[in-house]
C-alpha cells in the first residue's frame, strides 16, 4: 500500500496551511501498535436513535444521538470487529449505566433514561466471552478495571473507535497515552454530533496522542497478522 501524507485525513478542509505548519514537529511514521486490543467506545444504542438522519434533525426528537454520523460508521467498524476476531484480537466495550446519582460523563443536560438506551447497538454487539467496562466519565480509564484487564490480556497497544471523538474518545486516548500505551484511533470507525468538533478533535489526537489511520490500513495490518500466524 502506498505511503499516505501524514495529514491525508477528513480535517483537510477545516485546518489551514498555517496550522499544518505549526504542527509539523509532529510527523512521524505511522504504526498499529505490537498486541493490540480493540476499545470499542459507547457504541449503545443511544448514539443511533432517530436513525440515518441529519443530526440536527434527530436531536429534535432525542437528545444525544448523533445521527448519520453514527450510521455511516457501522459497516466499517463491522470489518473492523471481523477482522480483528478473525485474527484472535481481543474486544473490549464500554458503556455506561443509565444516569443515577449525581455522577455523570459530561456536563449536558440530564434527562430520565431507559437501561435499555446503553445497550450496545445490534448492529455491533459483543459476541460471547468479550468484554463490557462499564464507566461513569468520559475516560474509559477512570475508576474502572480497563488496564487490569489490558494487562491480563497481555495487549500492549489499541485500537480505538467509538463515540464521541471529542468526548470519550478523546479521552480515553489521552489517559492510554497517560499509561504509555500506543493508540490507533481509526477515523472511519469514529463519530460526533459535530463534524468540526469530530475533525479536530482527530487532528489534535493525530499530532499529540495517537496515530489516526484510515480504517483500510489498519485492516492491512490486521490482515498481516493473520498471514503471518498461518506461516508460523
Amino acid at each position: 500500500m502506498a505511503k499516505r501524507d501524514f495529514n491525508d485525513h477528513c480535517w483537510k478542509d477545516v485546518v489551514d496551511k498555517d496550522v499544518l505548519d505549526v504542527y509539523g514537529s509532529y510527523h512521524r511514521e505511522l504504526f498499529v501498535g505490537r498486541k493490540p486490543a480493540i476499545l470499542a467506545i459507547d457504541l449503545y444504542k443511544k448514539s443511533y436513535l432517530g436513525g440515518n438522519r441529519p443530526v440536527a434533525e434527530v436531536n429534535k426528537q432525542f437528545d444525544g444521538s448523533c445521527g448519520e454520523n453514527a450510521w455511516k460508521a457501522i459497516p466499517p467498524t463491522q470489518k473492523l470487529f471481523a477482522a480483528a476476531r478473525d485474527a484472535g484480537i481481543p474486544i473490549i466495550y464500554t458503556t455506561r449505566h443509565a444516569e443515577t446519582g449525581g455522577v455523570h460523563s459530561t456536563n449536558r443536560r440530564k434527562l430520565e433514561e431507559g437501561a435499555e438506551l446503553y445497550e450496545i447497538q445490534p448492529e455491533l454487539a459483543p459476541q460471547p466471552g468479550e468484554l463490557i467496562v462499564y464507566k461513569e466519565r468520559a475516560s474509559a480509564f477512570f475508576g474502572t478495571p480497563l488496564i487490569t484487564h489490558l494487562r491480563k490480556l497481555g495487549a500492549e497497544s489499541l485500537i480505538v473507535c467509538g463515540e464521541s471523538t471529542s468526548g470519550c474518545v478523546r479521552a480515553s486516548t489521552v489517559d492510554a497515552y497517560s499509561y504509555g500505551i500506543h493508540c490507533t484511533v481509526v477515523e472511519e470507525c469514529t463519530y460526533d454530533r459535530s463534524m468540526l468538533s469530530h475533525k479536530v478533535s482527530l487532528f489534535d489526537l493525530h499530532h499529540k496522542y495517537a496515530d489516526v489511520m484510515h480504517v483500510e490500513d489498519v485492516l492491512a495490518h490486521i490482515d498481516g497478522l493473520v498471514q503471518h500466524r498461518k506461516r508460523a
